[in-house]
C-alpha cells in the first residue's frame, strides 16, 4: 500500500483528499491512498509522519510550504529559487526532497487570459504561496508588487496606501491571502475596488467558495475572474508526476 497525503493546519476542507480519491478510482490506481495529515505543529512532520514508511509523498499547504524546508533533505532548483515547498517526494533511498508545483499551476492557469496590457501585477499577501507566484510572473516577464499589511522590505504598499492610480496601473490582482475562504465568506482583501476595470484580471488562489467576495467585486467591475481550482488541478497532477518519476 503506498500512501500519500496533505500537510497543513487546519485542513478539513482540503481540495487534494477529494481530488486524488476520485483520481484513483476513475483511473483504477490500486493499494494507493491519500489523506490530510492535520499537524498542530511542524515538528510533528519529523517526530511523527517520518516513521511511516508506507507514505511516499506529500502535498503541503498553509501555514507549512517554509517551515518545512529545514526538514527536508534536499531542494530542487525552482524550490530553492522560489523558497517554499508544496510537494515532498520520498526517494527509493529514503531521501525527502522538496519541489514547487504551485509556480506550475498557476503560471498555467493564468497564461490563457494574458494581454499586451498586462505588465504589472499586485500580489497581495507575502506567505509561502505568494513566492511561487512572483516566480511565475517573473518567468512571464510580468513586473510584480507585493502587497501587505505592514511594512517591510520586500513589501511596495501595504493596504492603506493603495490608491486609485496604483490600481490602474497593475491590470493583475492576486489573492494569496486566506480571506474569504470558507466559512468566512464575507471577507476579502481591502483594496480600492471601484478602481477595477474591464482591463483587469483577478486570480483568486481560494477556490471554495469558487467565487470569493474578492472575484464578485471585481465581476461587478467587467474584470476577467479566475479561482484557484484550475490551479490546484494542474499542480496535483505534476505532484503525482513527480512522485512517480
Amino acid at each position: 500500500m503506498r500512501k500519500f497525503g496533505l500537510i497543513g493546519k487546519d485542513i478539513s476542507y482540503s481540495f487534494s483528499r477529494n481530488y486524488f480519491k476520485n483520481k484513483f478510482e476513475n483511473e483504477e490506481i490500486k493499494n494507493t491512498t491519500y489523506e490530510n495529515f492535520d499537524l498542530e505543529n511542524i515538528s510533528l512532520f519529523e517526530t511523527k509522519l517520518k516513521k511511516d514508511k508506507a507514505i511516499k509523498g506529500f502535498n503541503v499547504t498553509i501555514p507549512y510550504k517554509e517551515s518545512v524546508m529545514p526538514f527536508l533533505d534536499k531542494l530542487n532548483k525552482k524550490a530553492k529559487a522560489i523558497g517554499a515547498v508544496n510537494t515532498i517526494k520520498i526517494t527509493k533511498k529514503g531521501k525527502y526532497v522538496g519541489y514547487n508545483t504551485d509556480f506550475y499551476g498557476f503560471k498555467n492557469t493564468l497564461n490563457p487570459f494574458l494581454k499586451k496590457h498586462h505588465k504589472k501585477a499586485l500580489i497581495l499577501g507575502t506567505g509561502g504561496a505568494s513566492k511561487a507566484i512572483a516566480y511565475a510572473l517573473k518567468s512571464l516577464d510580468i513586473e510584480y508588487s507585493f502587497v501587505s499589511r505592514k511594512a517591510s522590505q520586500n513589501v511596495a504598499f501595504t493596504y492603506n496606501q493603495l490608491s486609485e492610480s496604483i490600481i490602474n496601473s497593475h491590470q493583475i490582482i492576486i489573492n494569496c491571502t486566506p480571506l474569504g475562504t470558507f466559512p468566512n465568506v464575507e471577507a476579502c482583501p481591502d483594496i480600492p475596488y471601484h478602481a477595477i476595470t474591464n482591463q483587469h484580471i483577478l486570480f483568486d488562489l481560494i477556490y471554495n467558495p469558487s467565487e470569493t467576495k474578492f472575484l464578485r467585486l471585481g465581476k461587478k467591475n467587467n474584470a476577467t475572474i479566475i479561482n484557484g481550482e484550475k490551479m490546484l488541478e494542474l499542480q496535483a497532477e505534476k505532484s503525482w508526476s513527480i512522485w512517480n518519476k
